[in-house]
């Protein structure tokens, strides 16, 4: 009986992140888009750069293309502490720039001070889009947002997804885990009616809510940080699922390095720091937004998730053919494997990866490791911003 206490104790943890998950899973169906939205919204699409003279002009054009009356927006970029044309290029493809240079103040969180405050100072737009400058986006998107900005929305997330998904395995698997992350689990928590969490690509705020909730994110995940001061000031983040915005992903280990240990390292610091604080508060204010802002920081990513679950279900298994453990012990530190292969097969059906995406699933466990490498070998942290090493 101690040995089986001893499992639970163990066990529990990774049981109320399953189910957890086993939830969003079950509420992940295809959600109905809000009506038609009224185009007099005017958007100003925000757009920070740091060092992308080679994708710059194409994300602009992109942003000028989309369907909305051209008098309702502006794209205006953010050209930071650049060293190459990235300011030259955005204008001649018709955007407004700000050409912004610090020497220490560095990262995207300050590009985007620079942007709300500005828009907060002008006061024209009624909403502020933030997307990254080597990103593709769904030519509805700003229909998508307004609607659900004219219903009440105060912040709205689009869709994330990968715009190379073929590159190689590695880009598969990113496309895999992001359907899971951001397709998946926004439908779940938008059916709940809490919190979406911010993406960092894709996000649009009502410039009333950049007002109420000044913008002071600084860290390397900066999306994240903000979200929860969202959050705590009680408004929720929608999620637009019919809205996409897309973007390269590196396809080589090189490439991938730096840019893993960023936001792996970044996301594992945000959560020791907040996850405790934000639980903590949920339980005292008996909020559901915090609560479930909690169990998406402190629910680590599904990679570690999974190997925790298989270890724990090997062993619960090795220790019930010995006869140390009941059955029903043995059952219930499986059942997180369980709910992995169903969450998982859940994101491969969405990920559009079709069968591919199960073979793929193969290269996972090295995958893992390898990320888990990395964080466990990172340096001191950095609020710099490093521009993620493109494929050529």
């Amino acid at each position: 009986m101690l040995i089986d206490a001893l499992l639970l104790v163990v066990a529990t943890p990774l049981l109320l992140i399953g189910a957890y998950l086993l939830l969003l899973t079950l509420l992940s169906g295809r959600p109905q888009p809000p009506p038609s939205a009224d185009p007099r919204t005017r958007f100003l699409l925000v757009v920070p750069a740091h060092d992308e003279a080679g994708g710059i002009g194409r994300t602009v054009k992109s942003l000028l293309a989309l369907e909305w009356p051209a008098e309702a927006r502006r794209v205006h970029v953010i050209a930071d502490n650049c060293s190459d044309d990235t300011a030259a290029i955005a204008r001649a493809a018709g955007a407004e720039v700000t050409e912004r240079s610090h020497a220490s103040l560095r990262g995207k969180g300050y590009a985007l001070q620079v942007a709300y405050d500005q828009a907060i100072a002008e006061g024209w737009c009624d909403a502020v889009v933030v997307v990254d400058a080597d990103t593709d986006v769904d030519p509805g998107l700003l229909r998508a947002f307004a609607g659900r900005i004219q219903l009440g929305a105060q912040a709205v997330q689009a869709f994330y997804g990968v715009r190379n998904p073929r590159a190689s395995w590695r880009t598969r698997l990113v496309t895999l885990a992001l359907a899971i992350f951001h397709r998946l689990r926004g439908r779940g928590r938008e059916r709940l009616r809490v919190s979406c969490g911010l993406r960092g690509n894709g996000m649009c705020f009502a410039l009333d809510t950049l007002r109420r909730v000044p913008h002071n994110a600084f860290s390397r995940v900066e999306d994240l940080e903000y979200g929860v001061a969202l959050g705590r000031a009680g408004i929720r983040v929608w999620y637009a699922d019919e809205a996409e915005v897309r973007a390269d992903m590196v396809a080589s280990e090189k490439a991938s390095r730096s840019q893993r240990q960023r936001w792996e390292g970044g996301r594992f610091e945000f959560a020791r720091a907040q996850g405790g604080p934000l639980l903590r508060d949920a339980v005292r204010g008996r909020s559901a937004l915090l609560l479930d802002l909690a169990a998406d920081v402190l629910t680590p990513p599904l990679g570690y998730f999974g190997l925790g679950a298989i270890l724990l279900a090997l062993g619960a298994v090795l220790l019930w053919v010995l006869g140390v453990v009941m059955p029903v012990t043995a059952l219930l530190s499986g059942l997180p494997l369980a709910v992995l292969v169903v969450h998982v097969a859940r994101g491969v059906s969405l990920s559009g990866l079709g069968a591919r995406g199960w073979l793929d699933l193969a290269a996972a466990p090295v995958y893992v490791l390898w990320k888990l490498s990395l964080v466990l070998r990172r340096r001191a942290s950095s609020k710099a911003w490093v521009r993620t090493e493109r494929d050529e």
